[in-house]
């Protein structure tokens, strides 16, 4: 009886120093995004040869979705010290990309939807982490309207509608406010079927640090979206 009491909470113990590290992860990928999205924000030289002309920007692009699939799915694959270099490319490229913003933003406006996204990336991560219920049901259908956001952007590119623009940042936070549950929800369950293999584990960790990053990321976009309030309005 013991043994076996020992055995749950030495368990908790490790799920939970594993949460730790993919978060460590996480936030060490925020942090080189915001610093990258700064750092490009500031330099000419670099707006105008991502800006500048629509190829520096396919290209960009077009590394960044082919660089994030290839982790995602070949991260079980990799050593995780080459997953976690992807990982640290990856995110160093979004902050690239994500510059744009501070041309569109203020910084204040950004301080604070990014704080205000980050308490709830972290009130929803907690949930998915401690609740009992079976999250699992939640994936098809946040797949399915997360395809729907994405669609509808790419709808509202050509069409440059407004009201059309909130609706979708509005349905897109409460997509990735759920994804976030999910994804930490999914994450646990991956871990207690991995836990015996210790390699395994560390590049799970890759996996949900790029998976929640991309959560946050998104919300936090969508957020800035719906409630940042561009330069001059």
């Amino acid at each position: 009886m013991y043994g076996s009491y020992a055995t749950a909470e030495q368990a908790v113990q490790e799920q939970k120093k594993f949460l730790y590290k993919v978060y460590a992860w996480m936030g060490m990928a925020v942090l080189l995004t915001a610093f990258a999205a700064y750092f490009t924000a500031q330099n000419e030289s670099l707006q105008s040869l991502i800006f500048g002309n629509m190829f520096g920007w396919i290209v960009l692009v077009a590394a960044e979705l082919g660089l994030v699939w290839f982790l995602s799915s070949r991260v079980f694959r990799l050593s995780f010290e080459t997953g976690l270099a992807l990982f640290t490319l990856y995110s160093v490229l979004n902050g690239i990309t994500l510059s744009a913003i501070f041309l569109v933003y203020s910084l204040g406006t950004i301080s604070s939807v990014f704080f205000v996204s980050s308490a709830m990336f972290f009130a929803m991560s907690a949930y998915g982490w401690i609740t009992k219920a079976d999250l699992s049901k939640w994936g098809n259908i946040l797949f399915m309207a997360l395809i729907g956001v994405i669609i509808a952007s790419l709808v509202n590119f050509f069409l440059h509608s407004s009201v059309f623009q909130t609706i979708i940042s509005f349905v897109g936070v409460l997509v990735f406010v759920g994804l976030t549950a999910y994804d930490t929800f999914r994450l646990k369950k991956l871990h207690a079927q991995m836990s015996d293999d210790s390699t395994l584990v560390r590049k799970l960790g890759v996996l949900g640090a790029l998976s929640l990053y991309l959560d946050f990321i998104n919300l936090f976009l969508m957020m800035l979206s719906l409630f940042g309030g561009r330069r001059g309005n």
